[in-house]
């Protein structure tokens, strides 16, 4: 029988928008995706050619199961250069993708009950992850008009003897708002484990982003190369972990993943010593995408009462259209041909709004806006 966790799951709604949008496609419908949060952008050809070289090299084989010591180098440096913290590679342990290293962490830390705080909203996995290690996610309330950013008060009158951890997202998906140093600090002195999932870090356009590095080794940072460098399906992300982590984990790691793939590994080296010209050309241009799709929706009659400043999303208050962000995105999928992911999919704390991603090209977001306004001005028509 299959057991209860797996069945109780509940889906990725993003990736069911995806899915009906490319059964829409395939009966020949033209869609514009700003559902999912995956660069449009080719990989850097640094990176590509790295990959290539290493083939030829038959890089092929398993690697240590931290991970390519060179490629775990080069992390430490990346952190050093970046944010001045200093890590050892053996502290960092390489994974196909920055899930797998979440899925380790939370089975280490987490026994029955036990307790990891979240924000609310939160991206759509976070919980999941908790639940299904055995643990219990307890959600902190984060407010549009306070730029979706934690209050540590908020979150110091969460813990409890049960709380393992607490964990942070800066630059956030699904707000694509960073949180202030300040706050970051004092969290990390709050006691509990911080858990830092800092995979779009370099795609910041207004302030800079931090690491929990900075203000705490009582953390663990989750990252990884899918958004900065756009290599979504190279499966590459890693963790930086305490000293009394590492062994476990890499124990876990060996039995149910072995290793990531050398050959992508070291297309991760590349990318960290070569493709940083690449990532500021990229985040250029998502910066022109933001400013142009946040006065798009404003035009429309969406609400953004704070811009997103990072990552490439926008969270916008849909509520004066409809109180069901479910239907009303599916809605705008089926009627405007455009994909967008509702809010419910991040936590009751997004319902009623809509995540649009410009991780698109201007002119399909352009068109997007669109076809947008000629649904809304179709069901203002449709109005008794």
């Amino acid at each position: 029988m299959i057991s209860k966790k797996a069945i109780e799951i509940p889906p990725f709604i993003a990736m069911e928008v995806l899915e009906r949008a490319q059964e829409l496609e395939l009966k020949g419908e033209h869609i514009i995706h700003l559902e999912v949060g995956e660069p449009d952008f080719e990989t850097p050809a640094c990176i590509q050619e790295a990959a290539r070289k290493a083939l030829k090299e038959g890089r092929t084989k398993y690697t240590h199961s931290l991970g390519v010591l060179e490629l775990r180098e080069a992390i430490c440096e990346h952190y050093y250069g970046k944010y001045r913290v200093k890590v050892v590679p053996e502290q960092v342990l390489v994974t196909a993708g920055t899930s797998p290293a979440m899925w380790l962490v939370f089975s280490a830390l987490l026994g029955p009950g036990d307790e990891v705080i979240l924000s609310n909203p939160y991206y759509a996995c976070y919980p999941n992850f908790v639940r299904f290690a055995g643990g219990r996610p307890v959600f902190v309330e984060v407010r549009e008009e306070d730029g979706f950013q934690f209050r540590p008060e908020a979150v110091q009158d969460k813990i409890t003897k049960k709380t393992k951890g607490i964990f942070i997202n800066s630059p956030a998906n699904p707000t694509g708002t960073l949180l202030d140093a300040e706050r970051m600090g004092q969290i990390a002195n709050l006691g509990p484990l911080v858990l830092s999932d800092e995979i779009y870090h370099g795609l910041v356009y207004e302030g800079k982003e931090h690491s929990i590095l900075e203000f705490t080794d009582q953390a663990i940072v989750f990252n990884g190369f899918s958004k900065a460098y756009a290599m979504t399906g190279w499966r590459l992300g890693y963790a930086i972990l305490p000293r009394e982590f590492v062994r476990p984990l890499q124990k876990m790691h060996q039995n149910f993943f072995i290793s990531a793939a050398d050959f992508v590994q070291r297309a991760g080296i590349a990318a960290l010593k070569e493709a940083q010209g690449d990532v500021a050309r990229m985040r250029q241009i998502y910066n022109e995408r933001r400013r142009f799709i946040v006065k798009g929706l404003r035009g429309l009659g969406f609400g953004i009462a704070t811009e997103p400043t990072g990552a490439f999303y926008v969270l916008a208050n849909a509520k004066r259209f409809s109180s069901d962000s479910y239907k009303f995105a599916f809605e705008i999928l089926e009627k405007a041909k455009v994909g967008v992911t509702p809010g419910i999919d991040f936590g009751s704390g997004a319902e009623g709004y809509i995540r649009f991603s410009y991780a698109n090209s201007l002119e399909n977001i352009a068109e997007a806006l669109k076809r947008i306004q000629g649904f809304l001005h179709g069901k203002q028509r449709e109005r008794p």
